[in-house]
């Protein structure tokens, strides 16, 4: 999602995990799924990987630790060894983007490391029509072409 390779090397990898809310919470140490259990009773958890749809959603078993840089998701205890669905797969990666996208946006930083985010140029109406006008050959109703020459050669073999 996006390359963040060449950015703050210090940023610390997190678990995340997409709450049925929709928002996420990050852990930046391993935590036990019971943990999280504890403050989610009505949820299990899965990992992100582990899913396919038309496959059984299956847990983690709560002595498992999540892990930095996994994507995790707390679903309803109802889901549990249920085919998931393309539609309900689809949704959940709806969920999961925006709630990344949030996380991401604090601050106007990108990836969650000290990167700025480039914001487009302005460009007013009156200089679009000026770079209009000139690249039309100077008449407002004149359309030029370019009259373009193939420079293709045959390779011998």
């Amino acid at each position: 999602m996006g390359i963040c390779s060449s950015c703050d090397s210090n940023h610390a990898a997190t678990a995340k995990l997409i709450l049925q809310d929709g928002r996420l919470q990050e852990f930046p140490y391993p935590v036990k799924v019971s943990y999280v259990l504890q403050m989610n009773p009505t949820c299990f958890i899965c990992n992100s990987d582990e899913m396919d749809f038309d496959d059984v959603v299956s847990a983690i078993g709560e002595d498992e630790e999540l892990q930095p840089g996994q994507l995790y998701f707390a679903l309803p205890l109802s889901w549990l060894k249920h085919p998931l669905q393309a539609e309900e797969m689809a949704a959940l990666a709806v969920k999961a983007s925006s709630a990344l996208m949030k996380s991401n946006n604090n601050g106007g930083e990108k990836c969650g490391c000290r990167c700025k985010t480039v914001a487009p140029f302005p460009v007013s109406e009156e200089s679009h029509r000026r770079k209009v006008a000139s690249a039309g050959g100077g008449g407002a109703g004149k359309r030029s072409r370019r009259k373009f020459k193939a420079m293709l050669s045959a390779i011998p073999e």
